[in-house]
Parts: C-alpha cells; structure tokens; sequence
C-alpha cells in the first residue's frame, strides 16, 4: 500500500505536466523559433520562473543537501547567496546585451550570435560542440538523482535503474509534444510547487523533531560537530568557497537552456525585472532544503547505500504521503531541468552543427522534425551512461559547472571589446577548455593552485589568451563587429 501511494502520487504529478506539455502542443507554430523560443512573447512571471525551475535540478535537490549534511552549513552561503548575486550580474551584463542582439537579428543560439559576429562557421560549431559535451553529465546527472532517489524513497523496491528509466521517458514524451512553451508554462508551475513543497517539508520537520531548538541543539551537544559548524572549516576554505561560487554563477550564465532564455523576454522591462528578483528566489529554496541536510547530521541520520539524505530525512519525520510529493517535487525539478536543457541542446545540434555543415537550406517543417528526434536520440544516449553511474552527483555537477565556466569569460569580452578577433576568441575558449579537461583526466596535472580550484584558473587563462591573440591578429574583413557596438541597437 505505501509503494502504491508513492508511486501513484509521483506518476500522477508526470502525467500532470504530460497533459500540460500537450494543452502548449496545440498552441505551438511548427516553426523553428516557436519550438525553441515560444516566438520571444515571454513575460516576466514566466521567465523568471522558468529560468528558477530549469536551475533547480537534482543538483539542488540531492547535492546540496548532501553537501551541508557532510561538510556544514556554509553551502547555503555558496549556493544561496553568493551564485545567487553572481548569476543576477551575469543576467544583466551577459543576458541583457543578448536580448538585445536577438531581438534584432533573430539570433536562436549562442553559437548563432557568435558565428555571425566574427563570421566564422568554425566558431559557431565550436561553441556548440563544447556545449554539448558539457551538457551532457549535466542531463545524466538529473537520471542519476531521479534513479537513487526512487530508489531510497521506496527502500530498493523501485530499482534505480528503474527510476532514472521513469524520469527520461516523461522527458522524452515532455519535451517532443511541448517545445519551449509548455516547458515555460510547467516550469512556473513546478516552481511555485516546489517553493512551496520544500517550505512544508521544512516546516515539518522542525514540528516533528520538536523545534528549531532541538533541531539545531544537537549538532552543538558533541565536539565533533564544532568544525562542522564552524564558518572557514578545513573543508570550506575561503579560496574553494570562492572558486565554487564562481565557477557556478559563469557556469550557469551559459548552460544552453539558461543562455537561451536571455533571447526570449517579450521586453525590456521583463529582462530587468526578472534578473532583480533572482536572487530573492535562490535564497527561498535554497536555505530551507540546504538546512535540511545540517539537521539530519544533528539528529543523527544515516545517509544510507542511496547516497542521498533528503529522503531518509522525510522518511524518518513525515508521513509516506508527505515525502512522496516533496520527491515528487524534485522529480519536477529534475525533469525542469532536463526537459529545458534536451530542447536547448537539440537548438544547438540543429542550428549550430547540421545546418551550417549538413543542410544550410534546411526547411523549418523539416528542421522541427529533426529537433524533436535529436531530443529522442541525445536522452537515450545519457540514459545509458546514467547506469554506470560513474560519479557522486556533486562530482558530475561540478565537472559540467566548471566546464561551461570556461566560456564566460572569452565571451564577454566579445560582447564588450571591439578589439576581440576571432582567433582570440578560439584561442580563449580552446586553450581554457583543453586546460580543464586536462586537470579533470590526466592526474599528474593538480586540480588546485594555492587553494584555487583548476576551474577558475581556466577561467583566468581563457581571458589572457584571447586578449594576447586578439592583440596579436587582425580582424576578419567579414567581422560584423558592428552589430555588437551601433549605437543605434537601442535599450
């Protein structure tokens, strides 16, 4: 009776969201743009949190709490505040000037906007190739978090296997009916009902274990647990602190599903609106679901074979009923997540890579139908790497937070430095790239300078080698720097 109830309430919520998805099928041009960025009419509730929602992954949900259960509190402070005010800067300095640029020229990627600037089909491919190669843990990450946390929900009697099967399924079924639209339309839904899940659940918990009190109480009882509550312990240094909420604030500026929703604003008002906000909604969901974690280390809760303390934590205080709709609500953040980053990554396979070197004159009707099965091909492909599960869900989420970093910087300076050429550009993004997956495979090479993790040190490098080569070289005759810098591009 209790597998029934859990199962049913989680598959009840997927269906909701399958019907959803299908009520935004009937709405859906079957256009290239209308699939990919609901024809730019977004407005600012909407984005906003559709944005909050397609963040909010098992990276949230599972890793961070893991994190504070382990490490102490202080992930709120990275997570909560510190990617919270970086992200909202990197809306308005990166996201803004994109909107603008999109708004003009029609831009559906980041690599579009690129290629275009400096020219350079190369350019374009290479931004999308390095994207998805950074995109895919992330989406393997989502099945690793939905497989273990049906797992540890239902004690082992759904299989992992099993549950990140469940997760890419809906996926599939979600994002080829929905396109953007109906991914924008449950994403503000799924992130209302998981704001509101993880406050009850938090508000539960504290009621069930007797207050704030005797939640907290107990992890100042041993000394053991003063370095776990001790601001600058020997695990939270100020340099990884540091290096952690940067390399995720860039990182996330240009994941693809999060870099595409700077292109879709209906205005500049929403633009603005939407990045101001943002870091209010981080705090909501994050210091709730973070201290979660620090309590079940205080009360003294095993994290078990799943790997994952949210769910002995409802387990153990709320009712079967209760910890099945909180699961249910991460599920919805993984599949937000998910859903928006295999729509994202199918733009950047069919804009980016087949039209430029395949089929330039590729029909929308056609270029609809290919997006749609690249979604089928690229979630089955991660699927089948999930079952390996190869890495804790913090080391996955990381390795593609760092590796998305390294883009950042090069790009700003495209967006913002007349002087860059291409070659600096590809100097900027190669030579950062292949530093950091050197330190991430060939363990001779250390993966932190003095403290500083290899991900910012990437970052650094990027920035000096496309300043040095863009000094050194010329600009293209073909280089349209002009549509980055006319005054006349307007607010």
């Amino acid at each position: 009776m209790t597998l029934s109830i859990q199962l049913g309430i989680i598959v009840g919520y997927l269906l909701l969201a399958l019907a959803v998805g299908l009520l935004a099928y009937r709405l859906t041009e079957r256009t290239a743009e209308d699939f990919y960025l609901a024809s730019r009419t977004v407005g600012t509730v909407v984005l906003l949190f559709t944005t909050f929602a397609t963040l909010l992954s098992a990276f949230t949900f599972f890793a961070g709490p893991n994190m504070a259960y382990e490490w102490g509190p202080e992930w709120i402070l990275v997570m909560g505040l510190m990617d919270g005010i970086i992200f909202a800067i990197l809306w308005y300095v990166i996201g803004y000037k994109q909107w603008l640029l999109g708004r003009r020229y029609d831009y559906v990627t980041l690599g579009e906007m690129l290629g275009d600037r400096f020219a350079s089909r190369g350019l374009r491919g290479l931004v999308a190739g390095v994207s998805l190669v950074w995109l895919f843990p992330y989406v393997m990450l989502q099945q690793v978090g939905a497989g273990t946390a049906l797992e540890a929900l239902t004690d082992g009697a759904v299989p992992y296997a099993m549950g990140a099967g469940l997760i890419t399924l809906f996926m599939i079924l979600y994002v080829v009916v929905a396109g953007f639209r109906g991914i924008a339309w449950t994403d503000t839904l799924q992130g209302a009902f998981m704001l509101a899940t993880t406050w009850l659940a938090f508000a539960w918990v504290l009621v069930a274990v007797g207050g704030l009190e005797t939640a907290t109480g107990s992890l100042t009882d041993s000394p053991a647990t003063t370095e776990f509550l001790a601001l600058g312990s020997a695990n939270y240094t100020p340099q990884w602190m540091l290096s952690t909420a940067i390399t995720i604030g860039f990182g996330v500026a240009m994941f693809p599903q999060v870099n595409q929703r700077f292109f879709v604003a209906s205005s500049k008002r929403v633009v603005k609106r939407s990045f101001a906000l943002w870091p209010i909604l981080c705090v909501l969901l994050f210091v709730p679901s973070f201290l979660l974690g620090v309590w079940a280390q205080g009360l003294g809760l095993e994290m078990g074979e799943s790997g994952n303390i949210l769910p002995v934590i409802l387990n153990e205080y709320t009712p079967v009923w209760f910890a099945a709709i909180v699961i249910a609500g991460a599920m919805a953040a993984m599949m937000s997540s998910s859903d928006s980053m295999l729509l994202s990554g199918s733009s950047y396979f069919t804009r980016d890579l087949y039209r430029p070197f395949v089929e330039a004159d590729l029909p929308d009707r056609r270029e609809d139908l290919l997006a749609r099965a690249g979604v089928v091909c690229f979630a089955v492909a991660t699927f089948l790497a999930s079952l390996y599960n190869p890495a804790t869900l913090f080391e996955l989420g990381d390795a593609a937070f760092s590796g998305f970093a390294q883009l950042a910087l090069p790009i700003v300076l495209a967006l913002y430095w007349r002087g860059t050429t291409r070659s600096g550009l590809i100097a900027g993004i190669v030579g950062s790239q292949a530093f950091y997956l050197s330190s991430l495979f060939f363990p001779p090479l250390p993966g932190s300078y003095a403290g500083w993790t290899a991900g910012v040190v990437g970052m650094l490098l990027g920035v000096v080698l496309t300043v040095v080569v863009s000094w050194a070289t010329t600009s293209v005759v073909e280089d349209r720097r002009s549509r980055y810098f006319d005054g006349s591009m307007g607010d």
